[in-house]
Formats: C-alpha cells, structure tokens, sequence
C-alpha cells in the first residue's frame, strides 16, 4: 500500500465524517462482520486502558481468541503519549461523567 494512498483514503473519510456520513461510509465500506470486528477491538482499547481485568478475562469476557488480545495490546505500546492520553480520555473520562 502507498502512502499515498492511505492519505487519500483518511482524507475521504474525514470529509465524510464532517459532512455527517460516518455511518454511510462504514455501512458502505465496511461488511457486518468487520463493523462488529471494529466494535470488538474498540472494547480491547478501552478495557485495556482501564487496567482492571488481565488478558486472558478479556479474552474470556468478548468471546475472542488471546491473539486478539494480545495485538490489541501491543498496538497500544506503540501509540504516542498525546494518543493514549486521548484514547483515555475519549474512552474513559466521558464514561465517568455519564
């Protein structure tokens, strides 16, 4: 994949969440399967950031396998300090208050 590309293809899709067509464009490019993958690892993030149940529980809470898990975990070791602090904000500060 080029770089390129993948630019062209964020910019599409941040211009179809400004005009109000998040759920058209996911409901178009994504299958029902990959949304509920999308979903699923939304969840790994956010119970990985709360740092209240190990690895193997979350496995055993989503009904997925451990590799599942374990990429979601290392794909946030890998995020900048600025990404992670909205991550937790974003997934977790707003739960707090709600």
């Amino acid at each position: 994949m080029k770089d390129d590309d993948w630019q062209n293809t964020v910019n599409f899709l941040q211009q179809a969440f400004a005009d109000n067509y998040q759920f058209d464009i996911f409901k178009l490019l994504l299958t029902t399967d990959e949304r509920s993958a999308l979903v699923t690892r939304v969840k790994i993030v956010k119970a990985l950031l709360e740092g209240t149940i190990n690895q193997r529980q979350l496995k055993d809470q989503l009904g997925i396998g451990i590799a599942t898990v374990t990429r979601g975990s290392n794909s946030l070791k890998d995020v900048s300090p600025q990404f992670k602090q909205w991550l937790e904000t974003s997934l977790l500060d707003k739960q707090k208050g709600a």
